[in-house]
């Protein structure tokens, strides 16, 4: 089964999305899987350079308790899927142009699963600058990717019109938030949905006709 999920790396409730849906996912073993992470920006005209954190929370919340309660609810979910959010780490929002690249790199390589994870990981627990090529560098060998490769792939001019493509075909379907997931068939879910909300979907994307562990073996 085909799982196209659409994100943005500096979305928490992407990063609880994916836990939620590997949760799900567990309570199908049987399920072959292939996942695909699709570029969704959600500030697409962020300076490249990125934006001061504290000021861009400023403008996106308007007051510091808007921000306090959606970070606060952000946290409590993310504990729920044993992530531990360090908001307070953050120092800078990036254009995440060059993340997506990054994955769409790792895509190729076979480590997309990994580098998406390694990126949550470094922006939401680690505060890391993940617009920035040389910090994007020292992400790539997380995921299994050899830096120098990354940081020579990042600093050239390949991958940016694809990544740029996929963004477009994402938006001329209508999807406007993320995470997002398209399921095989295209049924779809939109949000971080309890992994019991996948389960019915799973089941019938995966009905008659498509591959399971069982079948192969």
């Amino acid at each position: 089964m085909q799982i196209d999920i659409i994100l943005d790396v500096i979305c928490p409730w992407c990063f609880i999305g994916k836990r939620r849906l590997e949760r799900a996912l567990a309570q199908r073993p049987d399920l072959i899987v292939s996942r695909s992470w699709r570029a969704f920006q959600l500030n697409p005209e962020m300076p490249s350079e990125g934006f001061p954190h504290e000021l861009y929370i400023a403008a996106r919340f308007g007051n510091h308790g808007a921000a306090e309660r959606s970070h606060a609810a952000a946290r409590a979910a993310g504990r729920r899927e044993g992530i531990a959010f360090a908001f307070e780490r953050i120092r800078r929002t990036p254009n995440t142009l060059q993340a997506h690249r990054l994955i769409h790199l790792a895509s190729v390589e076979g480590n997309a699963d990994e580098m998406v994870e390694s990126l949550f990981r470094g922006y939401f627990l680690e505060g890391l600058d993940i617009g920035d090529i040389a910090t994007l560098a020292t992400i790539a060998p997380r995921a299994g990717l050899d830096r120098t490769m990354a940081e020579r792939y990042l600093a050239s001019q390949t991958g940016i019109e694809e990544v740029l493509a996929e963004e477009h075909r994402v938006r001329r379907f209508g999807i406007r938030a993320v995470p997002y997931f398209v399921l095989q068939r295209g049924y779809a879910i939109s949000g971080a949905q309890e992994p019991e909300m996948f389960l019915p979907l799973f089941d019938i994307a995966a009905g008659p006709g498509s591959d399971t562990m069982a079948d192969k073996a």
